[in-house]
């Protein structure tokens, strides 16, 4: 089982606050001024996505606990396969020395095959609550960051934000480079405490 935890960069998708259009200038205040901004006087700032997956503790932490929970599965399913592969020579060597009737033989071999085919549906099953949790965790990425954006946002009142990750963006004014207040805002508010708590490994083989 894969313990390295990839946070999608889907997780940063959408966070462009919308703009405003000016097309209904006449609907402005008493002045006749118009809401909103035109699309030439939009502010854009971008954020480096690899940045924030190095720097935020969140994902600092839930790397951590995704680690561990890999880890342990991971030991926990070469456990079982060691005791199944001595259980197998054991087996072997019982035939060969003629320990074992047909039927005790035909017994012992069943009882073998089915527990390899419960140790591939346990491999089966915590890979699928591994998935489960990091697809939590991502969730739980993607809404920190939107509800810290939102708040930011007021004041920046920026029209869009993009995230920036490789080639993505070809060019970029580092000016626009929103990045070091938004990971510094983003570890202000993070509640270790509060964090998703990755879900406790099952040690045993469900029957």
């Amino acid at each position: 089982m894969k313990t390295k935890i990839f946070f999608a960069a889907a997780a940063f998708v959408g966070m462009g606050v919308g703009i405003t259009s000016c097309n209904n200038a006449g609907e402005g205040g008493a002045d006749g001024s118009a809401k909103g901004a035109s699309a030439k006087d939009a502010k854009i700032a971008y954020v480096e996505v690899d940045s924030i997956m190095s720097q935020y503790e969140f994902c600092k932490d839930m790397e951590k606990e995704l680690e561990k929970k890999g880890m342990n599965s991971q030991q926990h399913l070469q456990s079982k396969g060691q005791a199944l592969q001595a259980a197998a020579a054991n087996f072997q060597q019982g035939l060969q020395s003629n320990k074992y009737t047909q039927e005790q033989a035909q017994s012992i071999q069943a009882n073998l095959q089915k527990q390899n085919s419960d140790l591939e549906a346990l491999q089966q099953r915590l890979a699928a609550e591994f998935q489960t949790t990091q697809d939590e965790f991502n969730k739980a990425l993607h809404d920190s960051i939107q509800n810290f954006l939102a708040v930011y946002n007021k004041d920046k009142k920026y029209a869009y934000i993009l995230s920036k990750q490789g080639d993505n963006i070809l060019w970029a004014d580092p000016a626009n480079d929103i990045t070091k207040e938004v990971i510094e805002g983003l570890n202000k508010a993070y509640k270790p405490g509060k964090k998703i708590a990755a879900k406790e490994e099952e040690t045993e083989t469900k029957k």
